[in-house]
């Protein structure tokens, strides 16, 4: 037996209209577990010092002009950095960057104590050492949404990893997947 649930409601007249009722919170969050994302690093200073924090929530929006988008918590710490900075830096990580991950998630630290780990690029924004690929760019739109703050981002310039010495690219992309997170990589590949 399946369940639905429906955020449309009717009228007397009994038109559809959408309204804020529908799925609560706990079942939106247990569907959303079901939806496996990659896993970024968020980094950004507005002149009161750096902040980090981790997403899933990080895509793609335009090739031409290079824009993207991620969401961020009212109630995270870095939401007064990371929702009034001019740029940022988005960090895509690999696996072998789980430390990354987990310190942008992890409350109550401070994420930029280990100052060998982290620099500033010469346009001021930090940017964590080791990242195979990472993106700077222009917040050009906020907007409210529920209790999160959508923000899209001109993208400026792109550092990606040419190769290391093993002659690596890229490592295995890191994914969050109900609760746990995960690498990809060619055991995970399905056939086409």
């Amino acid at each position: 037996m399946s369940i639905t649930n429906s955020a449309a409601s009717f009228s007397d007249d009994s038109t559809p209209r959408l309204g804020f009722d529908g799925v609560g919170p706990d079942e939106f969050k247990a569907v959303f577990r079901h939806h496996a994302a990659g896993v970024s690093l968020i980094t950004a200073d507005n002149g009161s010092g750096p902040a980090a924090l981790t997403a899933t929530s990080v895509f793609s929006v335009s090739a031409e002009p290079p824009i993207f988008v991620f969401s961020i918590s009212s109630s995270s710490s870095t939401a007064p950095v990371i929702t009034t900075a001019d740029t940022l830096v988005v960090h895509i990580l690999d696996a072998d960057r789980l430390d990354l991950a987990k310190l942008g998630a992890t409350s109550g630290v401070d994420r930029f104590a280990d100052t060998s780990a982290w620099s500033r690029l010469s346009t001021g924004e930090p940017v964590f050492t080791g990242v195979s690929t990472w993106i700077r760019g222009r917040v050009i739109n906020r907007m409210e949404a529920g209790n999160s703050t959508i923000i899209a981002v001109h993208a400026l310039e792109t550092s990606q990893t040419a190769g290391d010495a093993g002659g690596r690219e890229h490592g295995a992309p890191l994914v969050y997947h109900n609760r746990t997170w995960h690498s990809l990589g060619t055991h995970s590949a399905l056939d086409s």
